[in-house]
């Protein structure tokens, strides 16, 4: 058995490695060679730190990953699934047009598509836990190509030496997008959560996987900057935008000198640091969505098959879909990058603040509006170049999390008193279908109403109304409800049974002999297995009786299994759910008491 130390260590190179997406990778080539070893410092050193403090707070022996992302991952799973969307674009769009085109061609896109698919069937096939092993022999290959690519390139002197520092607007203008970018981004991403979560439970210290994992990540990024510094500018391209960018100079230098042997090590280190994106980023996907889906109460799975709405391939598509508009478009990969400082980076804030122990206040639409604005401003300041729009570029997406980060330095103004709740009216007005006709039944609004005149023959002994009469008048409702919104149900033939899960009724106050009293039921919520119903029982002349819920499971008519909601009953009753009311949590299956299979008067 592994000690907890070795444990942590073995974690190290997946966690290096999975971070070097195109992003990283092709953005340490370009930052050298157009800003000096200052600027490459700059882009490094918040990018390294970013990953350390994502393992340093999730580290903490107080914080459990896998709840906080439980937790989280419903309301964030928009910021975790654009996060994806994004890295798989900048990595497949880098490969293609910074090595694959230079070095093979057009032809190289064939061939990035059949590198998805090896790698996504990778991510499918091997576990995590696995997996990192298979990162570590390919961290060991890619690092010896990438020695190898330097070496080569070494001996062919570059056209222009590496400046010290470029120091231009565009330059100062970056800084702080640069570490809202990088301090956020690990939050965003997945496939860092499943590793905090798998190294916790393998009893490993995250803060020590990602610890050394930032070292050794900010030592690959400095290897690519040597490699780059060994290639020189002279490979610089001026894209639709008018914009220089030097990631392609490792493949410029390479058929500049006929360096075969440099530019196959070089393509294989690439593809390397692809494929240990793509293969993680699927089986992050796959793990988060499948937990996701399992535990949503969307009545649309009763349509969809989960399995269909979790799988990573609708997101490797899209990826891929982006990356071949932007790369059509000749754009730079800037554009693929801009996301995680605006678009992304207010979501990202209020995540961090929220595992950090803050309340949550989180506003989806006013932070995907004020990071659409910045994005905006972003590109403006970028193309330009103006410092002062690209600062307040990164600054704009942070004003959705000021109520949390309010909160957490103690400036947040105390909640308001709660008002006084009402007391309930002692009668109540009831608009009956048809007051004329004793047994009258219909729908009023989304309640189901029922009108009924108890006798001597409800009442016990000494006199009043036994008590299990109501819950009968309140299951004669149910049943009228039932026929009303699904007409054709037979019981003889049916392939389902509804069964009672739970009844509870709270008692106000006693009907008496020819009493007019009303049974009102309706829809109170629902997920994908039960559907809760809530009634009241009023009088004509004392106003309420008594209120209560019940809820109602359905199983397999052969197996008795528990099933999902069958269609023709999120049919009949979908007119009547209530409107924007948020739906029951879900609730274990397993931790369900079957009862008998009986019909639905059970």
């Amino acid at each position: 058995m592994r000690s907890p130390f070795s444990e942590s260590l073995s974690w190290a190179p997946t966690v290096a490695l999975s971070w070097l997406w195109g992003l990283g990778f092709f953005y340490a080539i370009h930052v050298v060679l157009a800003h000096g070893w200052v600027g490459f410092a700059a882009f490094a050193g918040p990018n390294a730190l970013g990953l350390f403090l994502f393992g340093w707070v999730l580290g903490d022996r107080r914080r459990d990953p896998a709840a906080i992302l439980r937790k989280a991952e419903g309301a964030y799973a928009g910021l975790f699934l654009l996060a994806q969307l994004f890295a798989v674009a900048i990595t497949v769009f880098a490969l293609f047009r910074h090595v694959g085109q230079p070095l093979f061609g057009d032809r190289a896109a064939a061939g990035i598509v059949g590198l998805v698919l090896v790698a996504a069937t990778l991510g499918h096939a091997v576990s995590l836990r696995h997996l990192r092993w298979i990162h570590a022999g390919l961290l060991a290959v890619g690092i010896g190509a990438g020695l190898s690519a330097w070496s080569g390139l070494g001996a062919v002197p570059p056209a222009a030496p590496t400046p010290w520092w470029v120091a231009d607007e565009r330059f100062f203008g970056l800084v702080v997008p640069s570490l809202v970018g990088f301090l956020l981004g690990p939050w965003t991403d997945l496939q860092h959560w499943q590793r905090a979560v798998e190294i916790r439970r393998g009893g490993g210290s995250v803060r020590l996987a990602y610890g050394v994992g930032a070292v050794l990540f900010l030592g690959l990024l400095t290897l690519n900057a040597l490699i780059a510094s060994a290639a020189g500018p002279a490979g610089a391209v001026t894209t639709a935008d008018g914009l220089a960018g030097f990631q392609p100079a490792v493949a410029a230098a390479v058929l500049r000198g006929g360096l075969d042997q440099a530019g196959t090590a070089f393509a294989l280190w690439a593809v390397i640091a692809a494929v240990s994106t793509i293969d993680s980023a699927y089986a992050a996907l796959r793990w988060s969505m499948t937990s996701v889906t399992a535990r949503s109460t969307s009545v649309l799975l009763t349509f969809v098959p989960p399995s269909l709405v979790a799988s990573p391939l609708w997101i490797l598509v899209g990826a891929g879909g982006l990356a071949a508009a932007v790369a059509a478009a000749d754009l730079s990969m800037v554009y693929l990058m801009l996301p995680f400082a605006t678009l992304l980076a207010g979501a990202a804030a209020c995540l961090v603040l929220e595992v950090l122990g803050v309340k949550r206040a989180y506003d989806p639409v006013l932070c995907a509006l004020l990071g659409a604005t910045a994005a905006l401003l972003a590109v403006a300041g970028y193309v330009t170049p103006n410092a002062a729009l690209l600062t307040i570029a990164a600054l704009v997406p942070l004003v959705g999390a000021l109520p949390m980060l309010a909160e957490f330095f103690g400036m947040s103004a105390p909640a308001p008193a709660a008002a006084a709740a009402e007391p309930e009216p002692v009668a109540t007005v009831i608009r009956v279908v048809n007051d004329n006709n004793a047994g009258a039944e219909g729908f009023e609004g989304r309640d189901f109403v029922i009108r009924l005149t108890p006798t001597y023959d409800d009442t016990n002994s000494v006199g009043n109304v036994y008590f299990a009469n109501y819950v009968r008048w309140v299951g004669k409702a149910r049943e009228l409800f039932f026929n009303h919104c699904v007409p054709g149900f037979d019981i003889a033939s049916t392939e389902f049974y509804i069964l009672t899960k739970s009844f509870q009724h709270d008692f106000r106050r006693e009907a008496r002999e020819f009493e007019p009293l009303t049974v009102r039921i309706r829809v109170k919520h629902s997920n994908r297995k039960f559907v809760t119903l809530e009634h009241e029982i009023h009088s004509a002349t004392q106003g309420l009786l008594g209120r209560g819920e019940q809820s109602l499971m359905f199983v397999d008519t052969r197996t008795y299994r528990p099933l999902d909601i069958p269609r023709s009953i999120v049919e009949g009753f979908l007119p009547y759910a209530p409107a924007g009311a948020p739906p029951a949590r879900w609730r274990d299956e397993a931790a369900v008491p079957l009862q008998p299979p009986q019909p639905l008067a059970s």
